[in-house]
């Protein structure tokens, strides 16, 4: 892959046209729009990541085809190493695109990906870095901390023609090769080497990032950790020696550079992308990053005595036949005898649309948690907007079923837990 040094950064909801700029959208040069188009239309039969998901694929009359942003933000990777940037619409203040990415960055930690555990979002330099270089960065960091601990060896079967005997004669080959040459012996024997195939991912890997980065200081890096592995070959297929990768105790300081490997050779994030035009398609649904975010929130400030359960699966819509039409709230917290049903969505809510936006769907979906749960109160969380007047909306019914419509403001996400917590314990 080339690296062209050009990066396009885009926020949910947003667009491109083909060529020329429009109104409201960003122009990507028409080569790169059309690999682009054809990477939305290979992923359209993906039965987990549908096209109207991933990317928008429509045309307006004067300004011809757009590109739009949906609810999968991240970075793709054309082949040709133009970088298509797609961050989160976080609302409020004047927020700027280095703030955007620290919460998103901060949000990806929560995710149950040993990849994004432990990394210091304050020391990325996101001011001066695109997603992809800090990803970049973040796995020749950790690269680093292998070095520094050693890189493993492993005995390595070897089948070679040698001087000096050791290991067992392989007889027909012996004799194919050395009928002649009576001084050889053609043996196979195991080798104690770093030509192992975690290595050899690994040294893949920096390869792939060498070629892929544009950032001098990222480059320099990779160029310098590539001498660490001098004894190690290439990888000649990712899956056969990720297949063969086992991280024991003696191991576990590989596990993280392993799950980067994966991200990177496989472009893993949470679903896998076809498309011959993408080197590289790390893009991550938002509805399940807000929806860990907020959950691993409430852990952090949750008091003592109140059970916290997550993606609860306890109950279905219907008892028979085989408990048809699991429920799967988000959040659920129970307390001595009171339930309290919280579920998340991501969607910026408006004054000026029906019903502030809330669909009706999610309404129902609501109303199927009070009653199987018999809960005291139902919470819809949404990220905060500057759309919406109120701080907070309630619903109820005359059977008694109280849903209320809660924010979260992710420039302050502490405090607008610690505040929805205190509501909660009205109810306790």
């Amino acid at each position: 892959m080339r690296s062209c040094n050009k990066t396009y950064t885009i926020t949910e909801y947003s667009g491109f046209t083909r060529g020329a700029a429009a109104y409201g959208y960003q122009a990507l040069p028409e080569k790169t729009f059309d690999a682009l188009e054809a990477f939305i239309l290979a992923n359209i039969a993906d039965t987990e990541t549908e096209a109207i998901e991933l990317l928008s694929l429509s045309a307006r009359r004067s300004i011809g085809k757009i590109i739009t942003a949906r609810n999968y933000v991240g970075l793709i990777t054309m082949t040709d190493g133009t970088v298509i940037e797609i961050l989160p619409k976080i609302t409020g203040g004047n927020i700027t695109e280095e703030d955007t990415k620290r919460i998103f960055l901060e949000m990806l930690k929560t995710l149950n990906d040993v990849t994004f555990k432990d990394f210091n979002v304050s020391h990325l330099h996101t001011d001066r870095l695109s997603l992809l270089e800090i990803f970049i960065k973040m796995f020749l960091d950790e690269i680093t901390v292998l070095t520094k601990q050693g890189l493993k060896s492993a005995y390595t079967p070897v089948e070679s023609n040698e001087r000096f005997y050791k290991g067992k004669l392989l007889a027909s080959q012996n004799i194919k090769y050395n009928l002649v040459s009576k001084e050889r012996f053609f043996l196979h024997y195991d080798d104690f080497n770093i030509n192992r195939p975690e290595n050899r991912l690994i040294k893949s890997t920096l390869r792939f990032l060498l070629k892929a980065t544009s950032d001098g200081r990222n480059r320099l890096y990779a160029s310098r950790l590539l001498t660490f592995f001098d004894g190690v070959d290439y990888s000649a297929s990712y899956d056969a020696d990720l297949s063969k990768c086992f991280v024991d105790r003696s191991m576990n300081h590989y596990h993280k550079a392993l799950s980067w490997c994966r991200v990177f050779l496989r472009g893993n994030s949470f679903t896998a992308f076809a498309g011959s035009e993408v080197a590289l398609a790390l893009l991550f649904p938002m509805e399940k990053v807000f929806e860990s975010f907020v959950a691993a929130k409430f852990r952090k400030h949750i008091g003592k005595g109140i059970n916290l359960r997550t993606q609860d699966t306890r109950y279905s819509l219907f008892d028979s036949p085989n408990r048809a039409f699991a429920l799967r709230p988000d959040i659920v917290l129970e307390f001595d005898g009171h339930t309290v049903v919280l579920d998340t969505k991501w969607k910026l809510l408006s004054d000026n649309a029906r019903n502030s936006g809330i669909s009706q769907s999610d309404m129902y979906q609501m109303y199927a948690y009070s009653k199987k749960y018999e809960a005291d109160c139902i919470i819809l969380v949404y990220p905060h907007t500057d759309a919406v007047s109120k701080n907070d909306i309630r619903y109820a019914s005359d059977d008694n079923v109280k849903v209320d419509v809660s924010f979260v403001d992710l420039r302050n996400v502490d405090d607008s837990i610690s505040k929805l917590l205190s509501e909660v314990s009205k109810v306790f």
